[in-house]
């Protein structure tokens, strides 16, 4: 008996011992989850910062002064970084309100942000920047390095960590298609001629209306912008003043007036193949013409004064009334800024706008002025 309970004991201590000896790399382990989970937790906030920046910084690269043809880039890299600066500081990593540095905030240019592989380039190129790129670090020169919990046991007291972010927009775009959200693309149905358009940029034209962003509003007097007359004067089509049929054929007034109003709708976009609105290889799109600009839609035209729109822009018609066909060769961007359409001298007066339009199809070959996709985060 005694010789039993001397065996008991023994196992019992043995038993104890390996468990000390195994609790020492459980505990080892459990250390090392949480650390782990720390630091996993930190970089999912540090990714989050580096996003908004980016995303916030780059759309301050659409530059509304863009229709004035002046060169505002150093302003708008200003701004750019000290957006991108305002964003990261509202967010906190592990605590700690995130700061950038000089250069962790990058312009540069995309030429297919579509593309993973498209290379962020921040020299070499003549456009203007389309893309910005945000770094965000956490080690003993930025924010501090992180510290550990239990790793310290092995030496090591802190970690570092950088994440990166990029956004990007499409400066120019092939056409459209419906928006993923089910909205509708804001597009006139009415069409300009390219000279008129191209004469306009070159100089021609009146700047007779003015355009306040800061209160959404239209007055008289210049603001740097010239203006056309969407009402032309003669297309070359008889019978037929420049509306055209984006959707069924033979559009009706009230067809045009919600078109005004609420801009392409996805039934509308339906009547073209695959529900897009795309050019050819030779760069072109056809449009069924309507009849005109009626004084039907007057009201309709009043109420979006000062509000952008897309309108396409034709090289050439054929046909007469409805029967006319527009080769359409791009969308451009423009704000409706005076409307007349009573009396002998009608007017639709339209200026250039900076637009952003949803379900823009992406292109190498663009076919747009001043008309955007949405800045969206691409790597």
């Amino acid at each position: 008996m005694k010789r039993q309970r001397q065996h008991r004991r023994a196992r019992r201590g043995n038993i104890m011992v390996l468990s000390a000896v195994l609790m020492v790399p459980m505990m080892g382990a459990l250390a090392f989850a949480i650390d782990l989970g720390y630091l996993y937790s930190t970089r999912t906030e540090m990714q989050r910062t580096a996003d908004a920046a980016a995303v916030a910084a780059t759309w301050e690269l659409i530059d509304e002064n863009v229709v004035k043809g002046t060169d505002n880039s150093t302003q708008i890299a200003s701004n750019a970084r000290t957006k991108a600066s305002q964003y990261a500081s509202l967010n906190s990593i592990a605590g700690t309100a995130a700061q950038l540095g000089t250069d962790d905030v990058q312009m540069g240019y995309i030429a297919s942000p579509w593309d993973p592989t498209s290379p962020f380039l921040t020299t070499g190129y003549s456009a203007a920047p389309n893309a910005v790129r945000v770094k965000v670090l956490r080690n003993s020169s930025r924010n501090g390095a992180i510290p550990l919990f239990f790793a310290p046991v092995l030496g090591v007291n802190s970690a570092n960590l950088q994440i990166e972010a990029t956004a990007a927009y499409v400066p120019g775009l092939g056409g459209f298609k419906p928006p993923t959200d089910g909205s509708n693309l804001g597009i006139l149905p009415f069409a300009l001629d390219e000279d008129t358009w191209n004469a306009m940029l070159a100089g021609g034209g009146n700047d007779s209306y003015s355009y306040s962003h800061g209160s959404s509003s239209v007055g008289t007097g210049g603001d740097g912008v010239r203006e056309v007359n969407l009402f032309p004067q003669g297309t070359g089509s008889p019978g037929n003043r420049g509306t055209v049929d984006i959707g069924g054929s033979n559009n009706s007034t009230a067809d045009i007036a919600r078109q005004i109003v609420n801009g392409v709708s996805p039934a509308d976009m339906a009547h073209f193949p695959n529900s897009k609105l795309t050019f050819d290889s030779t760069g072109k799109l056809y449009l069924n013409g309507d009849t005109g600009i009626s004084a039907g839609v007057k009201d309709e035209l009043a109420s979006i004064i000062g509000e952008p729109r897309m309108i396409p822009v034709f090289r050439s018609v054929s046909g007469n009334g409805n029967n006319a066909t527009y080769t359409i060769v791009k969308f451009v961007g423009v704000r409706v800024m005076y409307v007349k359409l009573t009396g002998s001298d009608k007017q639709v007066m339209v200026q250039p706008a900076v637009v952003v339009s949803k379900g823009g199809i992406p292109s190498t070959s663009a076919h747009s002025d001043f008309v955007y996709s949405p800045v969206w985060l691409v790597r």
